[in-house]
């Protein structure tokens, strides 16, 4: 499973495909407080994963290990 939720943290692991947006969207809106997101173990994040981060404005815990993807995914959180 490339997230595992957890009672306050969303821990991604390897890809994040498409198939992961809704239930990630789910997990967000039912923790309207201590929204975290652990990124650190991700090596793909979809797009779709990506708008669901930036619509909820969730707190990254760990950005992603991998330095292309960590600047991808870090200048679009931080923007909004």
């Amino acid at each position: 499973m490339p997230i595992e939720y957890k009672k306050n943290l969303a821990v991604f692991t390897d890809i994040a495909t498409v198939e992961e947006a809704e239930a990630l969207l789910e997990w967000l809106q039912n923790k309207p407080t201590s929204k975290k997101v652990d990124l650190a173990a991700c090596t793909h994040l979809h797009p779709a994963n990506l708008q669901v981060l930036m619509a909820n404005k969730s707190n990254i815990a760990a950005w992603p290990d991998d330095a292309n993807l960590r600047a991808w995914v870090e200048s679009a959180l931080k923007t909004v």
